[in-house]
């Protein structure tokens, strides 16, 4: 090349020059110098910045964290991308599966951080994991429709050792027991209960009703009596205990009575405290201990989609050859799956795993967004440590050691990548 050329090229470069050293390299260059100096920036404070990375508490949380997310959230993500990517394959809509998985990398982080603390809240009425945990739960466990359930004024029950209630009294044959509870609105009672019908003795047996004694209005009612307004506890279950060993039980009919054999006769009656469980409200999702791990779901709902395309573009450039040879030489699909695939897909799945690596040392958006204030410090990473030292807590030393540490954590990855790279062009 001529100097002249030489010139021109300069020429064209400089602009280009100008913006990367004021936005990246005065920046880096910028930060290095501030993360050796005091809060004010006036007086050379030497590593103790850097000493406050091993030593704060919250920046501690934070790279644990970070070790986490480096760990967790680019390997799920690559297998799901990987699993999407060959199942959909040879599947006729494949291609409308893809779309959809691929369809929340159209939305900003912001967005998806609102969508997932709504995913995540606690009630059940709005949040969608507790809503699918606590149906699920409740198929298998379901949970009393009385838990608030009490006796009140003058009843002939009392509180029992471990929950529940007990009368006051043993039960004999012949006998039509009464069991009144309050607490429970009406609102409330479970839809197959039906309007309470009062005991009949039977000379044999044990009888009796168990019921919500209110009655709306004032001076409704007769207490510790049925009346034909107020509703029967359905399903409640009642035990005859004796000795302390239970003799027989009996579950409430929609109207609220029961029947208990003569081998229940000298026994007090219990109402367990499994009618008194309180409903299974889910899990905190966005509590201390799983905080981390909710954030990283909504991550990988969001990424696993460019694993997906990515991994399915590498798929496609593989040799058909190969895979029918293996399949020939008595290969199972798992074998060629394992052996085959994965091998000839190192290389995406390598672009794949540092890419993410990359973004989630960087990660702030959806832990800022999802991880509500009680728990936030629980979901700390790097990046919004730096900014809480550096726009919160008015520490921009700190903040720029964090800044240059994240750096020096990203370089061995990029590097990593770019050699990689050239490996690959030179083949």
């Amino acid at each position: 090349m001529t100097g002249t050329r030489r010139t021109v090229a300069v020429l064209f470069l400089l602009p280009a020059l100008v913006l990367l050293g004021a936005l990246v390299v005065y920046p880096i260059g910028y930060s290095v110098i501030r993360s050796f100096y005091d809060q004010s920036g006036d007086s050379f404070a030497g590593v103790d910045n850097y000493k406050a990375l091993f030593t704060d508490e919250g920046i501690r949380t934070a790279l644990k964290n970070n070790i986490i997310w480096v760990v967790f959230a680019p390997t799920i993500a690559t297998a799901l991308g990987l699993i999407f990517a060959v199942l959909t394959e040879r599947v006729r809509w494949g291609t409308a599966f893809k779309l959809v998985v691929f369809m929340p990398m159209a939305i900003s982080m912001l967005a998806a951080g609102i969508i997932f603390r709504l995913v995540y809240d606690q009630d059940p009425d709005k949040g969608v994991a507790n809503a699918v945990w606590v149906g699920v739960h409740d198929t298998f466990a379901e949970a009393s429709a009385f838990p608030k359930a009490h006796p009140g004024r003058e009843s002939p029950l009392e509180p029992a050792q471990g929950g529940g209630f007990v009368t006051k009294a043993p039960v004999h044959t012949g006998q039509a027991v009464t069991l009144p509870l309050v607490g429970v609105a009406p609102d409330q009672m479970p839809d197959s209960a039906k309007n309470a019908a009062a005991p009949k003795a039977d000379p044999g047996k044990i009888t009796g009703t168990t019921w919500q004694d209110f009655t709306r209005g004032k001076g409704v009612g007769k207490l510790n009596a049925v009346d034909s307004a107020e509703l029967g506890y359905a399903g409640m279950k009642i035990e005859a205990v004796r000795d302390g060993k239970v003799v027989a039980t009996a579950k409430a009919a929609s109207d609220g009575t029961f029947t208990l054999p003569a081998s229940a006769d000298g026994a007090v009656l219990r109402l367990p405290a499994s009618n008194f469980k309180e409903a299974y409200n889910g899990l905190d999702w966005l509590g201390p201990a799983l905080v981390t791990p909710s954030i990283i779901g909504s991550y990988i709902w969001m990424w696993a989609g460019f694993a997906m395309v990515l991994i399915a573009a590498g798929l496609a450039g593989i040799p058909r050859d190969l895979l029918e040879a293996a399949r020939v030489d008595g290969a199972n699909e798992w074998q060629v799956f394992r052996k085959v695939t994965v091998p000839l897909l190192a290389p995406v799945l390598a672009v794949v795993v540092v890419t993410l690596m990359i973004n989630v040392l960087k990660i702030f958006d959806l832990v800022f967004i999802i991880a509500p204030g009680s728990s936030q410090d629980d979901a700390n990473v790097l990046a919004l440590e730096l900014y809480r030292k550096g726009f919160s807590e008015d520490q921009p030393g700190i903040a720029s050691a964090i800044a240059v540490f994240l750096l020096l954590l990203v370089i061995p990855v990029m590097w990593f990548n770019i050699r990689r790279l050239r490996r690959e062009v030179r083949r």
